[in-house]
């Protein structure tokens, strides 16, 4: 690994960390980065200001500088700020947690999530933390959405089981992004997350290309007690409010989003390891 891939996995250790601090036995053990390598990048971004270090602890956390870094990113991220107001919406209407993604090569990425504090359920999802596309119902939408030999080149390797439910054939992955087309949303049910579902929907924008997706999480005793066709309509209604805000010139779908992955192979491939 170069210099700056040691750096990255220290920064994420410590941010993953922020609220107890990570010693330096943590972010070693964690990382992987030699001892030697990793003392003398935490000292470099101590004296950069993009870590703080308590002394009496022993622990390092992200600094404010890394934090506005952050946030000046952020801010700039034109549909998170479109999408925001409407997912709060969302989430008041409904009360489970909300999310907003994107797709970033084979993963999904998630950039806005709006949460209750006492919700009481423990979530995956954090803003910036990567996820399967497989396995979620926002990222079936985003993979359905793209051409065929780009949906081959992200589930060509394993695709690896999270929970019994998990999609791991291919055949039946193409049949399920087939019917998330028809229908215009995606379920992801507790293919994640054992007691967990998920809608999603997509946010399109100019010439109807996907540019991102919203869902919202919730157990899955609401389905069996008939609330999922409700969800299923606001999660849809606030993705359409999103995509008619969205301005092309700004909002520019990723180029790999114009067409749908319409066809894939009949017969299941092995999977690699």
């Amino acid at each position: 690994m170069s210099a700056l891939a040691y750096g990255l996995a220290i920064l994420e250790t410590v941010v993953g960390q922020q609220d107890s601090g990570a010693t330096f036995t943590d972010i070693v053990a964690r990382t992987g980065v030699p001892r030697a390598s990793a003392h003398r990048l935490l000292k470099e971004m101590v004296t950069l200001g993009l870590l703080s270090f308590d002394p009496e602890m022993g622990r390092y956390r992200g600094s404010l500088k890394l934090a506005s870094l952050g946030a000046a990113v952020t801010a700039h991220f034109d549909l998170r700020v479109h999408a925001h107001p409407h997912l709060k919406a969302l989430h008041q209407s409904i009360g489970h947690p909300c999310h907003l993604s994107v797709r970033d090569g084979a993963e999904g990425v998630y950039v806005d999530k709006i949460e209750s504090a006492g919700y009481g359920i423990k979530l995956f999802s954090e803003i910036g933390k990567r996820f399967p596309l497989h396995c979620t119902a926002m990222g079936k939408i985003l993979l359905a959405h793209v051409p065929p030999e780009v949906l081959h080149s992200i589930v060509a390797g394993r695709m690896k089981p999270m929970t019994e439910n998990t999609i791991t054939s291919r055949t039946r992955l193409v049949a399920e992004l087939a019917k998330v087309r028809e229908q215009g949303y995606a379920l992801d049910r507790e293919e994640i997350t054992r007691g967990l579902m998920c809608v999603a929907a997509p946010i399109t924008g100019f010439g109807e290309a996907v540019i991102g997706a919203i869902s919202t999480t919730f157990p899955t005793y609401i389905a069996a007690e008939g609330g999922l066709d409700a969800l299923v309509q606001v999660v849809r209604a606030c993705a359409a409010r999103i995509s008619g805000e969205a301005d092309p010139s700004r909002l520019a779908a990723d180029g790999d989003g114009d067409e749908p992955a319409a066809a894939w192979p009949a017969t299941d491939a092995p999977t690699a390891p």
